[in-house]
Order: C-alpha cells, then structure tokens, then sequence
C-alpha cells in the first residue's frame, strides 16, 4: 500500500477512535502555552499542568517571568526537570517578548523560533493551539516514535519526520494529528511494550508483525 492511503487510514482510524483529541497542556493564553511547552521538555503533560497551576497565579504574564528572581523561578519549576535551563529560557523569551513584540507572543513561526529556548516544536505548538495556524507538524517522542512505527517515515531526526508527515497528512489535520498519535501513544503503542494485539492499527503497521 502506498504511503499516501496507508496515512489516510491512519489518520481516518485515530479520529474515530479518538474522537476528543487535543492538547493536554492546560494554557488560557498563547504566552502561557508558550511557557507550559517549554517546561514540557523531558517532562509528562500532567507534571507540568500540576506545576503550572500555581505558577500562573505567580506570575501573570512576560512582565512577572522577566522581573522574576532567577533562583525563585528555578524552585518554582523544579519538578519539571532541567529547571534552570528551562527558567532561564523562559524568562529570556520573556524579555524578548517585551522588548521586541510589545509584550505580546509573536504570531509568527519564524519570529517565535527567534525567541530563547523556543525551538520549531514549540513554536509549532503555539502556532497550531494558541492562534489556529498550522504551520507544521508537531513532532514529539510519541508522533517520533508512532510514525516510525506505522512506517510513514524513516527518518530519526524531528525536523525530517516533520518534512515526511507534512507531505502525507492533509494540510486541515496538522493541528489535529499529533494530538491523535499522543493518544494513541499513551493508549496502546507505548514506548516499551506496545500492545499490538490489541491495536486497531496492526493491519497497517509493519512494526506489528516483526
């Protein structure tokens, strides 16, 4: 089967079987998004909304994180791991965002990979869940890991994987397609024993059979 219909199918399967599908993150605004996926890095999508609960009553916006106390913000996200990489990262894309965009998240992928700590993927995040825009891929362990898998990609690194699902998938679903590959990577094709006998996705997957 050509790998055009074979993601078609894919795509068709995941919507049906998870029909609610989105981002775990929890965010009220493309800044706090912006924070939430920084933090995400190494880290589960429930540790970080545990974090992140009362670390956006602390500081309500760029103006709070810039203004912060390094070693206070480093506490604060501790339990997200790489803690003072990631506060210093986000307190940087802080500044930044004041000092070049008015306070305001940049509607913009190239502008928003520009800021400290901000890579494609979470650029990509943002773009797609905070302002509707898609224009990527997003490309984390789980969409890294499934798409090998399902043989739509033989690429290793994220920004290839992300060239090759963006030629399968339909432009209208790249919002839309990570969020039904990490549903279905925390439901049954788990990193360490994936559940293959009971996957609706086994016939199309290569990886079922070896």
């Amino acid at each position: 089967m050509r790998k055009p219909k074979k993601a078609q199918l894919i795509l068709s399967a995941l919507k049906q079987h998870y029909p609610d599908a989105h981002c775990a993150l929890h965010y009220s605004n493309p800044f706090e998004l912006m924070v939430a996926t920084i933090l995400s890095a190494q880290c589960t999508d429930v540790r970080v909304n545990l974090v992140t609960a009362d670390l956006f009553q602390k500081y309500t916006g760029p103006q709070d994180f810039a203004q912060a106390d390094l070693l206070d913000l480093e506490q604060d996200i501790r339990p997200t791991g790489f803690f003072r990489n990631k506060a210093l990262s986000i307190q940087q894309a802080s500044q930044q965002i004041l000092s070049e965009h008015g306070g305001e998240v940049p509607n913009d992928l190239a502008k928003l990979v520009a800021l400290r700590g901000v890579g494609r993927k979470t650029a990509n995040v943002v773009m797609g869940n905070a302002f509707g825009k898609a224009d990527g891929v997003v490309v984390d362990t789980h969409v890294s890991r499934l798409s090998q898998r399902l043989g739509l990609t033989q690429a290793t690194q994220p920004e290839k994987i992300e060239q090759d699902l963006m030629a399968l998938v339909p432009e209208t679903d790249w919002v839309l397609f990570p969020h039904l590959m990490i549903s279905h990577g925390r439901a049954l094709c788990k990193a360490r024993v994936p559940q293959c006998e009971r996957c609706f996705l086994a016939a199309l997957c290569p990886a079922a059979h070896v």
